[in-house]
């Protein structure tokens, strides 16, 4: 596979970029995307070819979840149902950011993109080269991070070249990610919110919005170590 490097300063300077890669995503291919956390392997999420194509460059088993990136909060009723709005308020007060938040997920969504699982993680990228490409493409992007499968997750567009070329169609070189740590996961499937993973927002800014929420035994291991 030949990879192609596009590189985006500006959004409007370069619309005709933007719109090469959001083709390519709309028409089955793989794209990194730089989001501000770190740069991210995508492809349409309603595509479940190009999905399984994300779990075969990254050499990712397949039952393991990949996050749904949308480019703004119109598009969450696409992909998600019974939206609680805990939902609403927590995207509302974050977002565009380093959240991701685990819903009950629509038919539309391919089991391959949620492991078979009847949730899907959900988040909007605050990079607006990320959410620019993602609403040019009309799909919503599943985007894991683009690094081979047990290596550190890309926060530069050098990190993702070295790894993945000629694996993907293209890569987007946006320049460094803001944040560089994996968005903060919380899951509102059940009767009270449960912290899956720490990131760039903490557990006292999503209480201040949620109230009281558990944390799940997995990250409480990995505080303990």
């Amino acid at each position: 596979m030949i990879t192609e490097i596009l590189k985006i300063k500006d959004v409007n300077k370069d619309r005709e970029k933007i719109k090469k890669a959001a083709r390519k995503i709309r028409e089955g291919g793989l794209v990194v995307i730089p989001t501000e956390t770190v740069y991210g392997l995508g492809a349409s999420a309603l595509n479940p070819i190009a999905v399984k194509n994300i779990f075969k460059a990254k050499g990712r088993p397949q039952d393991n979840p990949l996050i749904v990136h949308l480019s703004d909060i119109s598009g969450l009723d696409k992909v998600c149902k019974d939206i609680p709005d805990s939902a609403y308020r927590l995207f509302e007060r974050f977002s565009p950011g380093p959240l991701t938040v685990v819903l009950k997920r629509k038919d539309i969504i391919p089991d391959i993109v949620s492991a078979g699982l009847e949730s899907i993680a959900v988040r909007i990228p605050s990079s607006i080269i990320a959410r620019e490409i993602i609403k040019e493409s009309g799909v919503p992007v599943a985007a894991p991070s683009a690094n081979i499968s047990g290596k550190p997750s890309p926060t530069t567009a050098q990190h993702v070249i070295s790894e993945m070329t000629g694996r993907v169609d293209i890569i987007v070189d946006g320049g460094p990610c803001d944040v560089g740590v994996e968005s903060t996961v919380i899951s509102l499937l059940g009767e009270k919110p449960i912290l899956l993973r720490p990131g760039g927002i903490t557990k006292d800014e999503l209480q201040s919005v949620l109230g009281d929420i558990d944390v799940s035994r997995s990250v409480l291991s990995k505080l303990n170590d």
